[in-house]
């Protein structure tokens, strides 16, 4: 009898050639995840570390920082590989890990997504609270301003019928002597000069709110150029300055003349007027979703990517594993495809096995070697699923198998 060494024909043809390029493509792509998760998680990892040092120093942020993203990567990988019936304990504390660490990282990445998205927003409402502050305190300048005018030119109005009265001698405070007696007496003569007193201080008066007016026009002038100055820092001090001579101004009148007024506005400092936002719960009253799905996608595509990751091995077998790893799989006997388009095998002993008290510690040890190697996923205590990376290699051997058989059937023909 001859024993020849099997030879195996070299694969050919354009089909051959398209797997080869698929399965290369396939591969590169897969390598291609490692560092587009790594740069994802660093891109997480920086608006992560953004939001939490505005809360705590920098080296211990960077620290919990560095965490969380290693969390979120691992805890991403385990998941991928556990089915919640094997160890339901194990699958739900990395799953709570994993929500824990998503929920920190999205928070605090949320604060500077939603900083660059309401920049604009927050300035234009501070910038809308002053002029809602100046607009009111103008209306009331305006009520006080009217208020004054018109006591003026009531005590005007006395004054000149006083002058009229004391002319015609009808005035009641005349004694008998001038009573009826028109003309310019020096009764009239009196209430002349209150007359031309009064008549003084409403033109000093008029003149005050002319200044005033001017003063309210260079306010609002200077409001209106904050928004657009290049150099706000001056424009906010040119504004405060007006501000602060139109609110001196209205105090004097209101302590002239009598009047309550109420306080002016407490104006923001230029640099509050300026200042950045800071974590806080005003900034969830105020929700961005544009923000949130922003915060939130880069952590997603981590946990996406992350997951598929767990489908490639962490290191190929040698050329005795393969063989073993076949050999053992074939002593199993119950498969079935399940729910995810996978084989799936039984792996404890049949009862047949266990009546005859077989030892299968040969192929629960290959079980564990591909489980580790993430070539078998475990669903429960009793049943495993084959990785996808694991059909090319038992396609090969059964391909080898085949081809022995072949072989030695044609041997044996020719002998």
């Amino acid at each position: 009898m001859k024993h020849s060494k099997v030879h195996r024909k070299k694969p050919s043809g354009v089909g051959y050639l398209i797997n080869r390029i698929q399965s290369l493509f396939v591969g590169l792509l897969r390598i291609w995840t490692i560092p587009i998760v790594l740069m994802l998680s660093v891109a997480s990892g920086f608006t992560t570390y953004y939001g939490l040092s505005h809360f705590i120093i920098d080296w211990i942020a960077f620290v919990i920082t560095i965490a969380i993203q290693s969390i979120v990567v691992i805890c991403s990988l385990e998941i991928a590989g556990i089915h919640w019936k094997a160890n339901r304990l194990r699958y739900f504390s990395v799953l709570l890990s994993l929500a824990i660490a998503l929920s920190a990282s999205v928070s605090f990445s949320y604060f500077k997504f939603y900083e660059i998205s309401q920049k604009d927003n927050i300035h234009i409402n501070r910038l809308n609270e002053i002029r809602l502050d100046v607009k009111n305190y103008l209306n009331e300048t305006m009520r006080l301003k009217a208020t004054v005018l018109q006591l003026q030119r009531q005590e005007l109005e006395q004054a000149a019928t006083a002058v009229s009265k004391a002319y015609l001698g009808t005035h009641p405070d005349m004694t008998k002597n001038y009573k009826n007696q028109v003309g310019e007496g020096p009764i009239w003569q009196h209430y002349d000069d209150i007359y031309q007193e009064k008549k003084q201080q409403q033109l000093a008066l008029e003149q005050k709110f002319n200044q005033l007016d001017q003063r309210i026009n260079k306010l609002q002038q200077s409001l209106g150029t904050l928004d657009v100055a290049t150099d706000v820092e001056k424009a906010y001090y040119i504004f405060r300055n007006h501000f602060e001579a139109v609110q001196r101004q209205i105090n004097q009148l209101a302590s002239k003349f009598g009047q309550s007024f109420s306080n002016p506005p407490l104006l923001l400092s230029y640099k509050e007027f300026i200042r950045e936002i800071t974590p806080s719960l005003a900034m969830w009253q105020s929700f961005s979703l544009f923000a949130f799905i922003c915060a939130a996608m880069v952590d997603f595509f981590t946990v996406l990517l992350s997951y598929r990751l767990e489908f490639t091995a962490p290191g190929p077998l040698t050329s005795q594993e393969e063989a073993l790893v076949y050999e053992c799989i074939r002593q199993f006997t119950e498969f079935r495809i399940n729910k995810n388009d996978e084989l799936e095998m039984i792996i404890e002993k049949t009862e047949l096995e266990k009546a005859r008290r077989y030892s299968d510690w040969s192929r629960m040890f290959v079980i564990g070697l591909l489980l580790s190697r993430g070539f078998l996923r475990k669903i429960d205590h009793r049943t495993v699923e084959f990785a996808p990376n694991i059909y090319p290699l038992i396609a090969e051997k059964m391909g080898d198998k085949i081809l022995e058989i072949k072989l030695a059937r044609k041997n044996n023909a020719a002998e």
